[in-house]
């Protein structure tokens, strides 16, 4: 659903028109929405968007969303600089990289965080029940799969190895989707894999072991992932962005304090079993980026090479 900006600045100023009102009107009085398409993985992590469209937080701020799926973070970039969406959801590593990069992007809302749960989060480090590996500093030498190479999951996974007390340097990962590791830990083609939810249920329930929670190793409370748009759009329609933003922390703080609505909404763009969506790790939903934890993670990922420069947080981060 892609739309000139030409339509899009125009459509912010009747907001502007609207003088405070929740949207704004055509000359019948009938409501006028902007349409704004968010590039979104199909995953737990995204749910607040959707309970938030839901429940009418963006459309009484003007706002006609539509969410389209992209393999990834990686890919949801370059829709979101080419106008293909007006916002996207990525993991806070691939943002970084496109920082260093100068890509041209901006944070507008926080999306999704680690539980900070050393007994359970919504992401892990899981092996075969069977496995010899019985902690983190175990995984060291071992071939270890990830969704994405150079990202959060490699360099989250090295630090829980070396809080251990272990070497990650002779670590091998291997990119894989997150719903084929379960049976690749199973068959043994890698010696472990870094899942998230729901992924990590269906492993566990499988009879798969968590070593490692790499998240809460990595940063109390971690920002893993926010929503972002071009620094064009940032520009040229603050308007537009600020109400983004406020429907997103509405959107949030809902989900956090209704994880029933949450489990129901995950069936409207997943695939997920009822018994796995009943027994999985939530996430955590702050309104509030951890801008101490998004600078862990870009020290870590400067130190293993993830980034040939250092991230500058500053031009990223509201």
């Amino acid at each position: 659903m892609r739309r000139p900006l030409v339509a899009l600045t125009m459509a912010a100023a009747l907001l502007v028109a609207a003088c405070g009102s929740d949207s704004s009107t055509d000359s019948t009085g009938a409501e006028t929405l902007t349409d704004v398409t968010v590039g979104v993985i199909p995953i737990v992590d995204v749910a607040p968007i959707y309970l938030g469209d839901e429940k009418g937080f963006f459309s009484k701020r003007g706002i006609n969303l539509t969410m389209e799926s992209g393999q990834g973070g990686a890919a949801i970039v370059p829709g979101v600089v080419s106008e293909q969406f007006q916002f996207g959801f990525s993991n806070v590593t691939s943002l970084l990289t496109a920082q260093t990069r100068d890509v041209p992007v901006k944070v507008v809302a926080n999306g999704v965080a680690s539980t900070g749960n050393a007994d359970g989060d919504f992401g892990g480090v899981i092996v075969a029940g069977d496995s010899p590996i019985q902690t983190p500093a175990d995984l060291a030498g071992k071939k270890i799969a990830v969704n994405t190479l150079k990202n959060i999951g490699d360099t989250s996974v090295r630090e829980s190895v070396r809080k251990a007390g272990g070497d990650p340097d002779g670590i091998e990962f291997v990119e894989m989707a997150f719903a084929q590791m379960p049976a690749a830990i199973e068959n043994g083609d890698v010696d472990a894999a870094w899942v998230v939810e729901p992924s990590l249920a269906i492993a566990r329930d499988a009879g798969a072991r968590v070593v490692a929670w790499n998240f809460v190793d990595t940063a109390a409370n971690l920002t893993v992932a926010v929503y972002f748009t071009s620094t064009k759009l940032a520009q040229e329609d603050p308007e537009l962005v600020s109400a983004f933003e406020e429907a997103m922390a509405e959107s949030l703080s809902y989900a956090n304090a209704h994880p029933d609505e949450v489990r129901t909404v995950l069936r409207s763009y997943t695939d997920i079993d009822q018994a796995i969506l009943d027994s999985m790790t939530l996430p955590m939903w702050p309104t509030e980026i951890n801008r101490a934890s998004i600078q862990r993670v870009a020290e870590l990922g400067l130190a293993d090479g993830v980034f040939e420069t250092e991230p500058d947080l500053d031009a990223l981060l509201p």
